[in-house]
């Protein structure tokens, strides 16, 4: 894998860079100190990815993200920032690392664009994602709050407050707080409160839906009617794998349709005679744009997989067989029950389907 650093050594330290190149004996690394000389390096060279510093001396860090994009689409983009990302950046970059770049942050944030490229080990996929104007971009609060929650002392006060740094968020998770899945009956009025009710780790879950949900590249969906598909195939994953694993489960089988929202990307549910032969599939497609993000590996191919689980790496029901029964549920598909016959759940299919009608009353009787 080809490594391009771009920047100097104020935010690039040589020993970073030479710990990088050392870490690997496949990982070729380059470094270039400003972004006419990455251009030129890019041009004889294409890398795989490319990390850039938040200042260059001879043009704005946006200008060389979107002449890569252009030049090397198939290339991840890693920006560096030192704080929250500029607007600007947001749909340029596939990933952002805090100043300063910590030595394990950044290893784990290459070997998984690795791992990414050898699990969908698709040029043609890389480069259509790559082209596009604009991605969904990485959800920021979503992030934090994940951040957040992996410390022992993050109380709900803590939570409500890195919310309610997003007002357009923080209203949005109001909004699905008090709808039938979660509000009980009950009205929910402030973000303490959510949280306190609901839990952290679902307060988590209804930020990210709600941030991305938000994006709107696309004006041919039904975003509501995928959002309450979304909600309802992660309530389900949640109920069919051990505690251990709940929250994978739930956060996969709720960005389990994100390549949809993508342009250009064939609806893998729909006729295919009435899209191009030639798109990516939607389950391929967001499980590639999840794994920019860095999202965790067992999420991406549950993903990817999730319509044929038996292309999953693990032989018994987890994470992708998870969310293929939740989603086929959800969207009223068959589920595959040999798979389930296979992998020794066959049996607990009646009472997923029960649950899954249950959730289907709550819905209709919302949107009623």
């Amino acid at each position: 894998m080809r490594i391009l650093f771009v920047g100097g050594e104020d935010s690039l330290p040589s020993d970073l860079v030479a710990l990088v190149a050392d870490m690997d004996a496949a990982w070729q690394v380059q470094r270039a100190s400003d972004g006419t000389t990455a251009l030129a390096s890019i041009v004889e060279t294409p890398p795989d990815v490319v990390l850039i510093a938040p200042m260059l001396p001879d043009m704005p860090v946006d200008t060389l993200l979107g002449r890569i994009r252009t030049l090397c689409p198939e290339a991840s983009r890693i920006a560096v920032v030192g704080g929250q990302p500029p607007a600007r950046l947001l749909s340029l970059a596939h990933r952002f690392l805090p100043m300063p770049v910590g030595e394990a942050q950044l290893l784990e944030a290459i070997a998984s664009l690795e791992e990414l490229r050898e699990l969908l080990d698709n040029p043609s996929l890389r480069e259509r994602i790559g082209r596009i104007d604009r991605l969904p971009s990485p959800p920021q609060t979503y992030l934090a709050l994940a951040n957040a929650l992996d410390s022992d002392d993050t109380s709900a006060a803590d939570i409500a407050q890195l919310i309610s740094g997003d007002p357009a968020i923080a209203a949005r998770v109001l909004q699905l707080c008090n709808s039938a899945y979660f509000s009980f009956g009950r009205t929910i009025t402030d973000l303490r409160s959510a949280v306190t009710r609901l839990g952290m780790v679902t307060m988590r879950d209804l930020v990210l839906t709600s941030e991305v949900f938000a994006y709107a590249a696309r004006s041919d969906l039904d975003r509501p009617a995928m959002q309450q598909r979304a909600l309802m195939a992660s309530q389900l994953a949640r109920r069919m794998l051990p505690e251990s694993s709940t929250e994978l489960g739930a956060t996969a089988a709720l960005l389990a349709d994100i390549g949809l929202l993508l342009p250009g990307v064939r609806d893998e549910r729909a006729p295919l005679d009435s899209q191009p032969s030639d798109a990516s599939g939607h389950t391929e497609a967001g499980a590639y744009l999840l794994g920019l993000w860095g999202l965790p590996m067992p999420i991406i191919e549950a993903v990817a997989f999730q319509r044929d689980p038996v292309r999953a790496g693990t032989r018994s029901f987890w994470i992708t067989g998870a969310v293929h029964v939740a989603t086929a549920l959800a969207s009223g598909e068959p589920v595959r029950e040999e798979y389930l016959q296979r992998t020794g759940v066959l049996d607990r299919l009646d009472d997923w389907r029960a649950h899954a009608e249950r959730l289907r009353g709550v819905g209709q009787a919302q949107a009623v």
